[in-house]
């Protein structure tokens, strides 16, 4: 039963005992105060015209004031009774019958899709993977709202609960390629659960905020259970890390030895207020800037008269001795680290695995978080002033904020910015919407969770392609693209039409790391390819 329905049966009920109320009362009162007995069912129908506005001249005038009075009281109830029932079960029932109708089942025709369970700002991530890779996908949304907003954005959506059978085999489970499950640990088992009971030879991949509980959702039938907090936070843990030593621990492995890493300018750098022809990275290190963020905004290639500032972030490819002299240079002059220089606020999930990174590679830190809890070093509110002083803020190089609440981290990084102005602010969101508003507040370098999580699974669920980065804020994949076979890099204008670049060609075995413009792509190539998620939809949807 949905929510009109309920309603309307409660508005029912209760207008069913008022009417019995008053036919009750009348009753008495015409043999008690106008000494003209009356039937009891002559008293409802009167008390039905009353309130249904047809008529009640039989029994009037009355004599008495005290009738009279009544009678006042039922006109103005059953006056109110009506405009209640306009905005309670007219209006609503009106908006659903000319409002969008949202399916309830999928095209039978459907076949080797995802199932989405359900739109989240992970699933919303996850979509544009699958989209970038030509995939089909349904989400199966409960809500009705969410359901009609998604339909009419273009999304492809069913309204239908996850949790029942009937939700799944609405969305024909039974020929999709694979089904997602990422709402709540708890919730999750129980989709895992009902998927069992309609196909369960179809894949199911199930995401868990907390990694203990990943033996729970395979016991309930789960194949694949994903854990992307721990990978969040060992990526920004790498970001400090990097500061530290000379090794590129996050580089992506392209092969012969040719990598491929996200690189932030630190604050303190000699880079820092360069453009990027000025800055002679390529003579200096060897590496070859493919990209770059800058202020959450991706250029490829860079314009090379763009200044580097704090919140640059250099997408380079390189072996890994070129690569260890680039992270030397974009790091600070002054590489000295005490005690309580390095702050994590917040102590979940993510902040867990930043702290044991940190703890790994030796360096000290400082955990601050509003639970009084084992790890804890100060206990207190991080968008508070008083409560970062106390963590060391002063002497802080670095801060990692690993915050549930996209809005605090937002705030907290203000907040940081303006007692410790030289302090690196390092941070996790939840949406990639978030990303930009983040380097406008002053972070220099910033991952979302719902980036992490949507690459994981769809390098989990999709077997057409082989998806190299989770943890960056660019996508880099390895692809066939027969669209482009015979023709030469510079022709097909990969990097106009798309915004992608073509960092390397695997063929025959090796691996071509100077992909200019006057190579040919060959029958067989396989080409890994770098861009942000829309550039990479653009290049499948040209080339793939």
């Amino acid at each position: 039963m949905d929510k009109w329905q309920r309603r309307t049966a409660y508005y029912s009920l209760a207008l069913g005992a008022l009417m019995l109320a008053f036919a009750v009362a009348y009753h008495h009162g015409m043999r008690v105060f106008e000494g003209e007995p009356k039937t009891f069912l002559h008293s409802l129908r009167v008390v039905v015209e009353t309130f249904t506005t047809t008529g009640y001249g039989s029994d009037a005038p009355w004599e008495t004031p005290q009738m009279n009075a009544f009678v006042a009281i039922m006109d103005l109830t059953g006056v109110a009774l009506i405009f209640l029932a306009l905005p309670v079960l007219v209006f609503p029932l009106m908006e659903e019958a000319f409002s969008t109708t949202v399916p309830r089942t999928v095209d039978g025709d459907l076949e080797s899709h995802v199932v989405i369970c359900t739109y989240t700002s992970r699933a919303e991530a996850l979509v544009d993977d699958l989209e970038s890779r030509d995939a089909d996908y349904v989400v199966v949304e409960p809500d009705r709202e969410q359901a009609t907003e998604l339909y009419e954005d273009d999304f492809d959506v069913v309204h239908a609960d996850p949790e029942s059978v009937e939700g799944l085999e609405a969305a024909n489970l039974g020929s999709a390629r694979a089904l997602v499950a990422d709402v709540s640990d708890r919730v999750d088992a129980s989709i895992v659960l009902a998927a069992q009971e309609v196909a369960e030879d179809v894949p199911v991949v199930s995401v868990v905020e907390d990694p203990d509980r990943a033996a729970y959702h395979r016991l309930a039938g789960a194949d694949d259970v994903l854990s992307p907090r721990p990978l969040l936070g060992r990526s920004l843990a790498s970001k400090v890390t990097m500061s530290v030593s000379t090794d590129a621990a996050d580089a992506v492995e392209i092969g012969d030895g040719f990598e491929m890493a996200e690189l932030p300018i630190h604050r303190g750098s000699e880079l820092l207020g360069s453009t990027l022809a000025d800055s002679e990275i390529r003579e200096r290190s060897g590496v070859n800037v493919v990209g770059a963020w800058f202020g959450g905004e991706f250029e490829t290639p860079p314009d090379p008269e763009t200044r580097l500032t704090t919140g640059t972030v250099l997408l380079v490819t390189g072996r890994e001795d070129q690569l260890e002299q680039l992270v030397e240079l974009t790091q600070s002059e002054f590489r000295r680290f005490e005690r309580g220089e390095t702050i994590v606020v917040g102590y979940g999930q993510v902040g867990r695995a930043i702290a044991r990174e940190l703890a790994d590679a030796g360096i000290q830190h400082t955990v601050v978080d509003q639970r009084d809890v084992d790890g804890v070093d100060v206990v207190g509110d991080a968008v508070e002033p008083e409560t970062l002083h106390e963590a060391g803020i002063e002497d802080a190089r670095s801060v990692i904020l690993a915050l549930p609440d996209d809005t605090t981290t937002e705030f907290a990084t203000l907040v940081v910015r303006d007692v410790s102005p030289e302090t690196e602010v390092i941070a996790r969101v939840e949406e990639p919407g978030s990303i930009q508003k983040m380097y406008r507040a002053g972070a220099d370098y910033v991952l979302s969770l719902a980036t992490v999580s949507g690459r994981m699974i769809a390098s989990t669920i999709l077997a057409d392609e082989d998806v190299l980065a989770l943890d960056s804020q660019i996508e880099v994949v390895r692809t066939p693209a027969p669209g482009l076979v015979g023709q030469r890099v510079g022709d097909a204008l990969v990097r106009t039409q798309t915004g992608c670049t073509i960092v390397a060609v695997e063929r025959d075995g090796d691996t071509l790391t100077e992909v200019g413009p006057e190579v040919r792509i060959r029958v067989g190539d396989e080409l890994v390819v770098a861009g942000t998620n829309d550039g990479i939809r653009r290049f499948t949807d040209r080339f793939a």
